[in-house]
């Protein structure tokens, strides 16, 4: 099977086999009836240099119900790791509960997911699932900041007996909580790989974007990329015509140092990009449209996707970049009854409440409540560029001009006159109020720029940022629109 990784590890592989070696020898043991199982354990481990608090929990081939000492040991590691401000990383193959424990077992397993939610925002965690992840159990997986499956794995919070008992469909394991399920359908998994070993790779590829604590600043690494080369790729791959199709992925790769882009969750909502990368050796994090998916409009699962992401990287200090080419939100009646308005405010609210430094940049098209969505000025970005074609308008001319003269329009008896029409009137529309001149001088936009110069650019406005500091509002917590 093919892996979900759309990127080239840029970590020494070998640390991660050693370290998986060593572990793997540390969770087996002789028990008194002379049988071997795996069992729980955890430990303070080094990987490639980062400290972490490690935790494994039955595998693959031999999968375990959750006992309440297992969770409480957990818990206690968490709370370890909290105070030293080191990453959390568990890998789990979970039954379930151990039904021999009784109501024990579910009380300790609160104790753990409370120890999860203090250690939300406060430093980076990481399930890897190599086998089963049933019951309630799979809660944990909506908790932590990364969820890596294996090929092996599968996750539900009711079983397919269940599922058949109550409903009557028949459903199997894979069908109903497998990897290609969270990886394509939910959301849950950020990367899907093959096995254990390369999972671990994946973590070391995450955290060398990120810092041990939300009171550190991400690793600074040395770029051989020089941050004034020109993004001459970049500039060639957008077409001139706002409505073609193109990769946005060509775009960041162009711009960032060369083969730094880490995109999380690919496969979920692939009409909005997330993943983490480095302009001049500095950590960021880009979210961005992908016009060749849905024309880069934004829909609810692009919303939670893109919100998810912001919120962590504001967490960690891991700065902003936003590549906004959209014609707006995906309109349809299930998307408005599934509550577009209640999800698509995440996003808002994720942005809004962001202080890391911010930089957007508007490449093609921003149209409408979609351009304020993606980080414009008005919610709060530090600076905000634009290629000089960039139209910024409440919606594109096609759209407004049949609103505005529409009842015109119709009156033209002769096709070809209704035509010529139509698109004076577009061009005349597009000319006076799409234009990133007209954006720049009401002070939405702050410069417009050459594509060519866009790596230089960015990295300078980083560069300037590195230094942000905001004090936010002294409250418990907001009230998100979950």
């Amino acid at each position: 099977m093919e892996s979900n990784l759309p990127y080239t590890s840029v970590v020494n592989s070998l640390d991660s086999k050693s370290f998986i070696e060593t572990s793997s020898e540390s969770v087996e043991r002789i028990l008194s009836n002379g049988e071997k199982e795996s069992i729980f354990e955890s430990k303070l481990e080094e990987i490639s240099g980062r400290r972490v608090a490690w935790f494994k929990l039955g595998d693959a081939k031999n999968p375990r119900a959750l006992k309440a000492s297992d969770a409480l040991k957990i818990s206690k590691l968490i709370t370890t790791a909290i105070e030293l401000e080191i990453p959390v990383v568990g890998s789990i193959s979970i039954t379930g509960f151990d039904l021999r424990d009784g109501i024990t077992a579910l009380a300790a397993w609160g104790a753990l997911v409370r120890s999860l939610s203090s250690a939300s925002g406060v430093i980076p965690t990481f399930i890897i699932v190599t086998g089963p992840c049933v019951s309630s159990v799979s809660l944990l997986l909506g908790i932590v900041d990364i969820v890596i499956f294996t090929e092996d794995a599968h996750a539900f919070v009711s079983a397919p007996s269940t599922v058949a008992g109550i409903t009557g469909a028949q459903v199997s394991p894979t069908d109903l909580g497998g990897y290609q399920i969270h990886a394509n359908q939910s959301g849950l998994s950020s990367f899907v790989v093959q096995d254990e070993e390369e999972a671990l790779v994946v973590v070391l590829d995450v955290l060398s974007y990120l810092p041990s604590s939300c009171w550190q600043i991400p690793p600074k690494v040395l770029s051989q990329d020089p941050t004034d080369r020109q993004c001459n790729i970049a500039e060639s791959v957008v077409p001139n015509s706002s409505s073609a199709s193109y990769d946005m992925v060509q775009v960041i790769n162009d711009i960032v140092d060369e083969d730094t882009f880490l995109e999380l969750r690919f496969s979920f909502a692939p009409n909005i990009l997330t993943g983490f990368a480095r302009i001049g050796g500095i950590s960021i994090g880009i979210i961005a449209n992908q016009p060749s998916r849905l024309a880069g409009t934004i829909d609810i699962e692009g919303s939670q996707k893109a919100a998810r992401f912001v919120q962590m990287c504001d967490a960690f200090n891991v700065s902003l970049l936003t590549l906004v080419d959209t014609p707006g939100f995906q309109p349809g009646k299930d998307l408005e009854w599934r509550g577009m308005i209640r999800h698509g405010a995440q996003l808002v609210h994720a942005y809004g409440a962001a202080s890391v430094p911010r930089v957007s940049m508007v490449i093609r098209k921003a149209y409408g409540g979609a351009y304020i969505v993606m980080d414009s000025k008005g919610l709060g970005n530090d600076i905000c560029f634009a290629w000089p074609n960039a139209e910024i308008a409440v919606m594109g001319a096609s759209g407004a001009v049949q609103i505005l003269h529409g009842r015109k329009l119709a009156q033209i008896e002769d096709d070809q006159e209704r035509l010529r029409t139509k698109n004076e009137l577009e061009q005349q529309y597009a000319q006076r109020f799409c234009t990133a001149e007209l954006a720049s001088e009401r002070g939405y936009v702050d410069d417009i720029i050459e594509p060519s110069q866009s790596r230089e650019l960015i990295f300078r406005a980083f560069e300037m940022l590195e230094t942000k500091r905001e004090e936010l509002i002294k409250r418990k917590h907001s009230n998100s629109p979950l």
